[in-house]
């Protein structure tokens, strides 16, 4: 069983005690110590108006929304509100710290009405994953690596999808306004030590020490978190917005869009879209109705992810005619692609209990055998995690002391991925995550990609450095007196033991422990629902700005690339801005 699964079945017997621990009341987002730079602008959804104008309104306070907020709401932009269905970051202590990764997993609750910052749910595969509903999105949650997208990525997104036309002068400059505020070059030593020369010993060459570029070889990336272990996600960026601009309601759930028909004689033309946006209606915890509706010239952002932005614009009436009428959802626009070309990266790996004390590890090295995405990343982690919690009490533990045990995990993910899935709503209520099928391994690529990283996974616990975690397993054939055996304690599943000649046992050991790294994608792909521009092609005012548009991975790691996507959308949207005004004033 890999990793994941051992901690997704250990993680219930300490679920209960870190409950009391892990919240905080509401009213309470910034009780302890000084308040981060953006807690001016928030407030619980309870305590907005029952109707409000905007200029720009964003749904999802995540890895796009919150740099895509603080730039609307910044020089040249406008009246800003930005919708969090979760709470505030500084409400959960344990998302503070590398250590609170587990913690939040622990508590990751499916359940709609529960306050917890991640929301646990299973697709159609059976594979559990998790989202986020916090402010910050998944950078509040997640292990804090950071890398930006390898250069093929801006111009080709996948088989027969359109790319963006990328600034890319502006992407850079996006990145690099991330990274000042973000970013940090991690101190690294044991398990990733290890796993750094191990990477080297197996050939995955050169190296390229640290930096935050996708380069062929193996790599240190930035970390989120700072020198003292503290996390900055992209809530962070809020500080950013000017005093006045910018609201920022917690606990907002958004329950659609607010879509009227266009007049005819303001289509100019009929290829324009015959709806548009001109709100949205969310609800608060006490499950009052809120409108927030736009202004002259306004927009309604969604950038609610993979998940929530596909399920907003089926909820809103713009998605297959026939899936909607089926639910007794009015059809705004007839949008066949909304909810298709859902993808995640397959995750499988190996997990060891090393014979020596480790250090507590997020991702911090990586292995890239080829710089434009043609192969399995190669990743790291090392965590202590409850294994036997209910042993009999003595003088030295109490009857709900836990065992703990350290383990690492030595892991490949596919890139890509080919095979897709759909999402579709299993019900018309918003507060229910839709359901989704990623179809793994559907496409027969990727599962030939995922035998040749699993078998660079083994050759890398093959080598010299890794010999020191390797346990004495008894004595040789030589007797008592020969020399001790030593191999690794494995976690869950094992490598068949023909790994490095049998495709068909290796392809099989990919699909028996398939798991996710939480890097889906899809629903609103570029060229199918949305434009290059981002804009919904089926709904004026009204854009999708998050990885739900794309339809290959950026990456080892795709938040670095969506936050920049927040910031360089906004600044886009700024210069459209300016530019429609000074149309406007010469004509």
């Amino acid at each position: 069983m890999p990793a994941c699964l051992l901690l997704l079945l250990t993680l219930p017997f300490v679920a209960a005690s870190l409950a009391a621990a892990q919240s905080r009341p509401f009213g309470g987002f910034f009780d302890a110590g000084a308040p981060p730079g953006y807690a001016r602008y928030v407030s619980d959804a309870s305590e907005t108006a029952a109707e409000e104008e905007y200029d720009y309104i964003v749904v999802g306070g995540g890895a796009a929304g919150c740099p895509l907020a603080a730039t609307l709401a910044g020089p040249g932009g406008g009246r800003v509100l930005l919708l969090e269905r979760g709470g505030a970051p500084a409400e959960f202590p344990a998302l503070a710290t590398a250590g609170g990764f587990v913690r939040t997993l622990a508590l990751a609750d499916p359940s709609p009405e529960s306050d917890a910052p991640a929301q646990g749910f299973s697709s159609e595969d059976g594979v559990a994953n998790v989202r986020a509903r916090v402010l910050g999105g998944g950078t509040a949650i997640n292990a804090g690596f950071y890398s930006r997208a390898h250069p093929d990525w801006f111009y080709g997104h996948g088989e027969g999808a359109e790319v963006p036309d990328w600034d890319m002068h502006l992407v850079n400059a996006s990145y690099e306004w991330v990274e000042q505020e973000l970013t940090f070059q991690p101190e690294v030593h044991g398990w990733q030590a290890a796993v750094r020369a191990a990477l080297l010993e197996a050939n995955v060459t050169p190296w390229n020490g640290f930096t935050v570029d996708h380069v062929t070889g193996t790599k240190i990336g930035a970390t989120t978190f700072d020198a003292s272990g503290r996390r900055h996600s992209a809530a962070d960026l809020l500080a950013f917005a000017r005093p006045g601009r910018l609201r920022v309601a917690v606990r907002a759930t958004v329950t659609r869009v607010i879509i009227n028909p266009i007049d005819p004689a303001d289509r100019r033309g009929r290829s324009r879209p015959a709806v548009g946006a001109v709100g949205v209606v969310y609800q608060d915890r006490l499950l009052q109705q809120h409108h927030a509706l736009l202004r002259p010239g306004g927009e309604v952002i969604l950038s609610a992810g993979a998940l929530g932005s596909p399920q907003l614009l089926l909820l809103s009436g713009i998605g297959p005619a026939s899936d909607l009428a089926s639910l007794g959802i009015s059809v705004s626009a007839d949008s066949p692609d909304v909810g298709k070309h859902m993808f995640d990266n397959p995750r499988n790996g190996i997990s060891i209990i090393p014979s020596v004390p480790i250090d507590h590890s997020l991702i911090q090295v990586v292995g890239i055998p080829s710089a434009n995405g043609t192969a399995s990343y190669l990743e790291a982690a090392s965590y202590i995690v409850p294994l036997a919690p209910m042993l009999r009490p003595g003088p030295f533990m109490s009857p709900s002391s836990p065992l703990y045990v350290t383990m690492a995990t030595i892991m490949e993910k596919v890139p890509g991925p080919l095979s897709e899935g759909s999402l579709w709503l299993s019900s018309p209520n918003p507060l229910e995550t839709p359901s989704v099928r990623f179809n793994y391994f559907s496409r027969p690529e990727d599962l030939a990609q995922c035998v040749v990283g699993v078998r660079r996974v083994a050759q890398v616990l093959r080598s010299r450095t890794m010999d020191i975690f390797r346990s004495p397993l008894g004595s040789s054939s030589q007797g008592r007196r020969g020399p001790v055996r030593r191999d690794f304690r494995i976690v869950g599943a094992t490598l068949p033991l023909d790994w490095s000649t049998n495709d068909t046992s290796v392809a099989d050991f990919c699909k028996r422990t398939v798991t996710t790294l939480w890097h889906y994608h899809g629903g609103c792909v570029v060229g199918r629902v949305v434009d290059k521009d981002f804009r919904v092609t089926s709904a004026r005012s009204l854009r999708v700005v998050d990885g739900s548009t794309f339809s290959v991975t950026p990456g080892t790691n795709p938040q670095a690339t969506i936050m920049m996507m927040g910031r360089y959308v906004g600044l886009k949207m700024i210069g459209d801005r300016h530019s429609r005004r000074l149309v406007n004033n010469t004509s």
